[in-house]
């Protein structure tokens, strides 16, 4: 963890080159340090953050008064910092009875100030919790009693919770998961309150702007999708090769309790949608037999993406790792014990995230979850489902062998698409699917669900997703386009068109560009325009445009409905529900 005087050197330099986002920061105390190590922290990760920090203790006069700073710069994120010693001061000022309804009211009142800034701001809010600060009034009877301030501290964070479930643009900021981490001296500074009403002592901002920080990555589209995996003490204590199944430690017994728990934890990531691949230095059926004999391991072959265990150059093994999964390397993590492969992992793949694990093997887990690097703004069925996904995306690469002729190969998968306007079950998954698609995605706009939510019911604009299957099974939601209409001009504009890398080469991009044409003649338009804004990863579809015959027109390309001949592909469309 940086200090704060490094991240305040961090402002020294040079970001004119690093993505900007727009932000603002409203509290009800002061944050201009609290500023500074938001700003600090996201140059580490070559964020230029636009910080709008708000007047002092003006929350909610900024939210509630459209006439603002807050409404003029339009941020895309909002923090809102909420200070425990504000809600003690508000507490203690309203009578017995008021202070029961304190946590409800208290969430009430923020609910109509976000709601008044939802009516004019497309933006993500990021509020912060309550750490659990017991004034001791009642002492440990103030947890059964609703006229204790922890119990409505605890109830209030309860509340926030509930609220942004149910709002796709509302997410938390847990400082106090963090309070309780860095615990009560390191979190706060009573001289620091009282003389300058800074609620938080500068040896804990790092942590907390770290953890701002890696909520606005996550909503930028910078998530880990990968796990990589080294096996002897690292899944498991000793060498397979050396020591032999019997012998491993593994279990609820010793050191083999840490490595059972830490893999549980691992698993649980899987669940969530994390993809587990193995790099393993060791014979292939050695690294195996564990997985699939050994009665205390708890995640098995079925759980494994990718399982390699060869002799080779373990960077050279992750580059294929990547290569098969169509991933950036900086959405993979790399978990080894030996300092020696992370060195190396390190030096030859520089984008690839690779803790340095401690010694002990009973702190792994801790560590990790320390770090929090698998942050998420989001969790759908195709999460769930994504390891089954992946596995059958090899089914069909082995099968694709068989074939000598491309077209017999696609004929053979039986390609089914099903295509759906906006609903309430498919639209946490387009979000998903715009906020992270970083390679096929044209103009990289990232929207919110809300705003989404907004642009599919406009009259102006259509969005729609596809969901592919075939013979081996579901895809899932695999991409979304969002066309802004003008019938005036008589042109579509293509805003949004992002896509999972996972189908490519199977006609997608055809069949979707073939449905936007059907779309035009249906809406009486007869012009198609498309626009390539260059990333650091979206080279992939630089020349699709010019491929699929668009001719260039300053920074636009057009397609013609008057001369365009559908594109043959062997996709069977099920359904377009409207």
């Amino acid at each position: 963890m940086l200090s704060f005087s490094e991240l305040k050197r961090n402002l020294k330099k040079d970001t004119s080159s690093f993505k900007k986002l727009e932000i603002a920061i409203l509290g009800d105390s002061s944050t201009q340090f609290l500023t500074q190590a938001i700003k600090g922290y996201g140059i580490e990760h070559k964020l230029n953050l636009s910080i709008y920090d708000a007047p002092y203790n003006q929350l909610e006069r900024q939210l509630s008064n459209k006439a603002s700073e807050l409404y003029t710069r339009k941020p895309s994120f909002i923090f809102l910092f909420l200070s425990p010693q504000k809600i003690i001061s508000s507490f203690y000022s309203l009578s017995k009875s008021e202070q029961a309804s304190f946590a409800d009211d208290y969430v009430s009142r923020l609910e109509q100030h976000i709601n008044i800034a939802n009516s004019e701001l497309s933006a993500n809010f990021i509020i912060t919790n309550i750490p659990e600060i017991n004034d001791q009034v009642f002492g440990n009877y103030g947890n059964k009693n609703p006229y204790s301030l922890i119990f409505q501290i605890r109830k209030l964070n309860y509340e926030l919770m509930r609220l942004c479930s149910s709002s796709d643009n509302l997410f938390i900021n847990d400082v106090a998961s963090l309070s309780n981490r860095y615990g009560y001296d390191q979190a706060f500074s009573s001289s620091l309150y009282i003389n300058g009403d800074i609620i938080y002592h500068l040896d804990f901002l790092p942590a907390l702007a770290k953890n701002s920080v890696d909520i606005l990555r996550a909503l930028s589209g910078s998530v880990i999708k990968c796990i990589v995996l080294d096996l002897d003490n690292t899944m498991w204590g000793g060498i397979i090769g050396d020591d032999g199944i019997d012998n491993i430690q593994l279990g609820e017994l010793g050191i083999g309790k840490a490595f059972t728990e830490f893999q549980r934890w691992i698993k649980q990531l899987k669940n969530r949608g994390i993809l587990l691949a193995v790099c393993s230095k060791n014979n292939d059926s050695t690294a195996r037999e564990v997985f699939e004999k050994h009665p205390d391991m708890v995640l098995r072959l079925e759980d494994i993406t990718i399982f390699i265990a060869n002799w080779e150059n373990k960077a050279a093994n992750i580059s294929a790792i990547r290569e098969n999964l169509n991933i950036g390397f900086d959405s993979m993590v790399f978990l080894d014990d030996s300092a020696f492969e992370r060195n190396l992992v390190r030096e030859l793949i520089p984008d690839i995230i690779v803790p340095e694990l401690p010694e002990d093997p009973s702190e792994y887990l801790a560590y990790l979850q320390h770090l929090n690097l698998f942050e998420s703004i989001s969790f759908t069925a195709e999460d769930e489902n994504r390891t089954q996904m992946y596995r059958e995306d090899f089914n069909r690469t082995a099968l694709k062998k068989v074939f000598l002729d491309e077209d017999d190969y696609l004929r053979n998968l039986e390609l089914k698409m099903n295509v759906e306007t906006v609903n309430d079950f498919n639209l946490p998954r387009i979000a998903q699917l715009i906020q992270r698609s970083n390679q096929f995605n044209f103009r990289t706009m990232r929207y919110s669900p809300e705003e989404i939510k907004t642009i599919s019911t406009s009259p102006t604009a259509r969005c729609y997703s596809f969901s592919l299957e075939d013979k081996h099974g579901k895809y899932g939601l695999i991409s979304t386009i969002i066309l802004r209409l003008d019938k005036t001009q008589g042109t579509a504009f293509i805003d949004s068109w992002v896509m999972s890398c996972r189908v490519l080469n199977r006609g997608v991009e055809d069949f979707i560009l073939n449905f936007m044409m059907e779309c035009l003649e249906q809406e009486g338009l007869n012009t198609l325009q498309g626009e390539f804004i260059p990333t650091a990863k979206n080279s992939i579809v630089k020349e699709l445009y010019a491929q699929k015959g668009f001719q260039p027109d300053g920074n636009l390309w057009i397609r013609k409905l008057s001369d365009y001949q559908p594109i043959t592909h062997f996709i069977a469309r099920t359904e377009t529900v409207a």
